[in-house]
């Protein structure tokens, strides 16, 4: 088992975070209305309530139903490849546990609703929502994290032709 729990706590932590705001949007903005949590930063940040049938910012909005298969490929490679995981460093497992909340919140919107509620507006940046953050922050984790690993093995000497004793010298 190792610490595979710590996977399930990050994923469990991120889907309840993302369902949880996406909702309270749905509940108190209408479509396309804005709302500044703070009122002095308004000109920089809003919650603004948008739906987005695509993937990040708005790309391949027709390609909903092959959106909703492609998230379940990604979700149980994720899945499976936890298994891989039991013994990595706790910085990819978290990684991998954003990964798959996000995943699924998104997925669970798509399902439901037929679309992804975004509302984190930055005004110079397409609208998103804590699913799409966890997801990216969990790949530059990853990608980071197991280069580190990668870079901390050992590795065995590369040898020349010349350090052969095989190649002989003719």
């Amino acid at each position: 088992m190792g610490r595979r729990w710590i996977i399930g706590a990050v994923a469990f932590s991120t889907l309840a975070a993302d369902q949880l705001s996406k909702a309270w949007v749905r509940e108190n903005l209408a479509l396309y209305e804005s709302w500044a949590p703070i009122p002095a930063l308004a000109r920089y940040f809003t919650f603004t309530h948008v739906t987005n049938t695509g993937i990040a910012f708005g790309l391949f909005r027709e390609w909903g139903s092959v959106l909703i298969a492609v998230a379940v490929v990604v979700i149980a490679f994720l899945l499976l490849y936890t298994r891989q995981l039991a013994t990595a460093g706790w910085p990819v497992q978290i990684a991998v546990g954003l990964q798959l909340g996000g995943a699924f919140g998104n997925l669970i919107d798509r399902i439901r609703f037929g679309s992804v509620t975004d509302f984190l507006d930055f005004k110079f940046w397409p609208v998103f929502n804590l699913a799409d953050s966890a997801i990216v922050v969990g790949m530059l984790l990853l990608l980071v994290f197991m280069g580190a690993e990668e870079r901390a093995q050992p590795h065995p000497p590369v040898s020349s032709p010349s350090d052969d004793p095989q190649q002989g010298s003719g």
